[in-house]
Parts: C-alpha cells; sequence; structure tokens
C-alpha cells in the first residue's frame, strides 16, 4: 500500500503544475471549495508565474497519462470543476508523442508469444495516432487485409494504477471534509473513472465492446462499426478491420466528396439516440477523431474504450425526460425525476416543476448555434444543488456524449435543432416501450418473474428492503485511511512533516529549474 507521505509528494507536484497553468484560481474562487483545500491551493501556488487566463487542458496534459484521461471525465463534472473548467477540459486532445515502434513490437510479440511476421505481412513503423493508453498502426495481415492494429504503451497499466490510487486517497479526505463534497461524491466519480479505465486497459474488452455495439446497431442504415479481427486480438493488441474515410471533422472534405451535410448530422444524433435509449448500450467517446465518412456516406465509429450502458427503467425515465424538455411537459420531467428518487421526497414537486420550466423554456425552438451548452447545464445543476439532488455517476457519461455529438452535429450543421430531430425518435420510441400492449407484455413478463423468485424474495426480504430508486446502487468502496484518523498511532505529526518536506523539495526543485 502506497504511503500517504507518497499520495502528499504526488499532490503536491501535480498542484504546482496546475497552479502554473492557472488551473486552481477557480478552486480558490469557488464559494463551495471547502476551506482546507483552498487553503492548500493557495499554497501549491504560491511564487507561480500564471496566464491570464486558466489552461486547464495543458495542465492535465502536462501531468501525464491518467490525468488526460481524468481531465476528460471531469469535462462532464461543471458541478465539481466549474463550467469554465469543464468547457475547457472538452477541448483535451488525448495525444501523445509516440513510442518507438521497437517497442511496440516487443508488446506485439510478447502478448501473442510469437514473431511479428506470422502475424502481419507488414506494418507501418509511424503510427497512425498515439494517444496516453495506446497506439495505432496500419498493417496488413498475412492473409493480405489491411487493418488497424492498437497497442498499448509499455508500463502503461502500472502507471495508470499508481495514479488513480492517489487520486482515491485525495478523493476521500476531500469527502471527508463534508458540505459540498458530500452531495458531489468525488469518491464515487474516482470510482467510475477506475473501472473505465481497467476496460480501456484491457482490449479484448474494447473489441466486444466493438462487436456488441455493431450488433445492437446491425438494423440502422449509415452507420457502421469496424469488424474485429479475433485471431489478433488480446488483451494489449487489438486488430480492426482499416478504415477509410474522411473524419467527420473535415467539412471541406465532406463538402467536396458531395455528401449532405445537414443529413450527416441528423443521422449522428439520431444514431447516439438509438443506442443510449433503443439499446442501453453508446459509444461514448463520440469526439470528431473517432467518426469518419465513407464514400457512400456511411458514418463509421471507432476506439470503444468508453462505452456507457443504461438499464431499461432508467432509459424509460430518460426517454419521457428529454420528451418532456421538447413539449414543455415540465411538471411530468419532474415527476420523473421523484419517481426515480434523484429529487429527495421532502422537495416540493411543483416547485422542481417551475425550477425546470426556467432552463428548458429558452431552449425551445432555437437551433443550437443560439444555444449556450455551458449556460444549460449551469442552470440544470444549480438546480441540482437546490434540490438537493445527489450526483448521478450513471448519467454522467450519457451528459458527457450529448454535449459531444451536439458540437459535431453543430459542425456539420450549424441550423440543426436538436430537440426536433430527437423529438419524433422519443415520441415513437415512447409510444412503442410505454404504450398499453407493450405495458401488458411489460407486466405479464414481469409477475411471471416474480413468481418465479418468490421463494427467494421472502428469504432475502429484510436484506432488500426499502427498494432503491432510478439510480443504479453505488459500487463498494474500499476504506481509506484518512491521516486526521492516525493520531492515536502518532503518525499524523510525520505526515504533516513529509508534505512540508515534499513541499519544500518541490519548490526548490522548481526554483533550481529540475523540474518544468
Amino acid at each position: 500500500m502506497t504511503s500517504p507521505a507518497t499520495h502528499i509528494v504526488r499532490l503536491l507536484s501535480w498542484g504546482r503544475t496546475l497552479a502554473r497553468h492557472g488551473a486552481l484560481r477557480g478552486i480558490e474562487r469557488d464559494p463551495n471549495t471547502p476551506a482546507p483545500v483552498r487553503r492548500l491551493a493557495k499554497i501549491a501556488r504560491f511564487g507561480t508565474f500564471q496566464p491570464r487566463e486558466p489552461d486547464y487542458s495543458s495542465a492535465f496534459k502536462a501531468i501525464g497519462p491518467a490525468a488526460i484521461k481524468l481531465g476528460q471525465s471531469l469535462a462532464t463534472r461543471p458541478d465539481l470543476v466549474g463550467e469554465d473548467a469543464a468547457n475547457n477540459l472538452l477541448s483535451l486532445q488525448d495525444s501523445l508523442p509516440p513510442v518507438p515502434f521497437e517497442a511496440i513490437r516487443r508488446e506485439i510479440e510478447g502478448s501473442f508469444g510469437q514473431p511479428l511476421e506470422a502475424l502481419f505481412a507488414s506494418v507501418d513503423p509511424v503510427p497512425v495516432g498515439a494517444a496516453s493508453i495506446a497506439q495505432v498502426h496500419k498493417g496488413v495481415t498475412t492473409d493480405g487485409r489491411t487493418v488497424a492494429i492498437k497497442v498499448l504503451r509499455p508500463g502503461i497499466r502500472r502507471r495508470f494504477e499508481r495514479d488513480i490510487e492517489t487520486y482515491e486517497w485525495a478523493a476521500a479526505h476531500l469527502e471527508a471534509l463534508g458540505g459540498e463534497a458530500v452531495r458531489l461524491r468525488p469518491r464515487l466519480t474516482i470510482e467510475n473513472f477506475r473501472r473505465w479505465t481497467a476496460r480501456e486497459l484491457d482490449l479484448r474488452r474494447e473489441a466486444a465492446s466493438a462487436s456488441e455495439l455493431a450488433a445492437a446497431m446491425k438494423g440502422f442504415e449509415g452507420y457502421r462499426v469496424p469488424e474485429i479481427d479475433w485471431d489478433r486480438t488480446n488483451g494489449r493488441v487489438m486488430t480492426v478491420e482499416w478504415i477509410d474515410g474522411v473524419k467527420i471533422s473535415d467539412v471541406e472534405a465532406l463538402k467536396a466528396a458531395g455528401h449532405d451535410l445537414p443529413k450527416l448530422s441528423s443521422r449522428l444524433v439520431l444514431a447516439f439516440l438509438t443506442q443510449a435509449i433503443s439499446a442501453g448500450f453508446f459509444h461514448a467517446d463520440m469526439h470528431q477523431g473517432n467518426l469518419f465518412v465513407t464514400a457512400d456516406g456511411t458514418i463509421v465509429a471507432i476506439d470503444f474504450g468508453i462505452m456507457g450502458r443504461i438499464d431499461r427503467r432508467a432509459r424509460q425515465w430518460l426517454a419521457e425526460i428529454l420528451y418532456g424538455l421538447t413539449t414543455g411537459d415540465y411538471r411530468r420531467v419532474a415527476e420523473i425525476h421523484f419517481e426515480a428518487q434523484y429529487v429527495p421526497s421532502y422537495h416540493s414537486v411543483d416547485e422542481f416543476a417551475t425550477a425546470l420550466r426556467a432552463v428548458g423554456e429558452p431552449m425551445r425552438g432555437k437551433p443550437v448555434s443560439e444555444l449556450s451548452v455551458g449556460q444549460m447545464l449551469d442552470g440544470l445543476f444549480a438546480i441540482t444543488r437546490d434540490f438537493d439532488m445527489q450526483t448521478q455517476p450513471h448519467l454522467l457519461l450519457l451528459q458527457k456524449t450529448m454535449v459531444m455529438v451536439e458540437g459535431v452535429a453543430t459542425q456539420l450543421n450549424p441550423a440543426i435543432n436538436m430537440w426536433d430531430v430527437a423529438s419524433p425518435f422519443v415520441r415513437s420510441w415512447i409510444r412503442d416501450e410505454l404504450g398499453p400492449e407493450a405495458m401488458l407484455a411489460d407486466r405479464l413478463r414481469e409477475d411471471f418473474k416474480t413468481l418465479l423468485r418468490l421463494p427467494d424474495m421472502l428469504r432475502r426480504l429484510e436484506e432488500r428492503f426499502p427498494a432503491k430508486g432510478g439510480a443504479p446502487e453505488a459500487p463498494p468502496l474500499d476504506p481509506v485511511p484518512l491521516i486526521w484518523e492516525r493520531r492515536g498511532e502518532r503518525r499524523w505529526p510525520g505526515y504533516a512533516a513529509a508534505a512540508l518536506i515534499g513541499g519544500a523539495a518541490m519548490w526548490g526543485a522548481l526554483a533550481l529549474g529540475w523540474i518544468g
């Protein structure tokens, strides 16, 4: 187990990097920041020369691979990091200098236990992409197929484990301070981040996600997923079909190829809604670099390391919420929040409906180009704070993806109205899933299942009562010893001394130019 002194030194180092990019300024000014954290932020930035405007994305990139992924995750949490920071982090590019090809060759050969030439007729030593976790090379298989070969960076798993352990330690101490941190649940945020990155660091899981999404979207015309080469895929290497297409961000190239941009824009939105609401399993990294358009106008998605999943009941609530917002039925949207137990029952449904109206009405009937997503999210998070809504981590990934999809769709068609595109789809899904016939079929199916489970339910009634709401049960979190709980062991002065020594060492190294 890593010692508290090690965690403190790491945090001091990261804090200095954040400070040099002006990224601690918002923490100091936020009235919800606990006083001890505000004081530590002031200490960390003491003596630094900061830019006029904070550059959060550059700060996280400078810290390292795990921080890049954490920054992308925090882009979904304006309630936790502030609106300005969240907007800046949305532009965080996951790219690093490439690993030399000889190291990549060793990873491929070591993971398969055979020479590279036994798997591939050729591999281009120059990568087509180098991100924080893996890099991609173009190759040709021994049977003549052109493929993309994704290979984990050497040692990346251990580096992520080390950094996430410190994130967990820091989040536990932050949450223990009480106040707003208890509602925002930073420990659960880091736990979800740990789970997401664990999936990304096992390329078999990514391949399985791609295969599952391909099956779910099989009937959706104009959107597809590359085929997986399972014979050349394992935990550290993934081989997929090579895609020849235009990046969806290259609008001029799309126009030159004769593609209908408004049609592509609407198709992308509907593809996302089909995944999230119909399938409950969605590509959660739909930024511009992961979407291509082939010559026939098909949108092809790549990179399935981050996937989202929503159970059927939550999807029903989500669909009703979206439909209520598009039609102005704020009362029903408010009722759903209470049914799902997102809002504590001691609040008023009518007051919550009025608060939703204040956020929803300015958005209706306007193109995305006239709306500020940041202002909308700021309004929604203000509501969550006013009505004591705990953070729902299972919806954060969905929110992040919605913002990404909206950004890409708007670039293709600035006049698109997201609500107009979404409304017919959501209305149809609600009719099919929540109409009388569907409700009757669900009731018969559920009652039959209940009868079969009745003996077991009776035995477990006490431990299962009361019933949970719409949010899935939080995963168990490992206990983290807090510094101030160790006083009885007379160790805490040593940790304080370690913090001071670490800070002094860091300050000296910075002053002498050893770190920069």
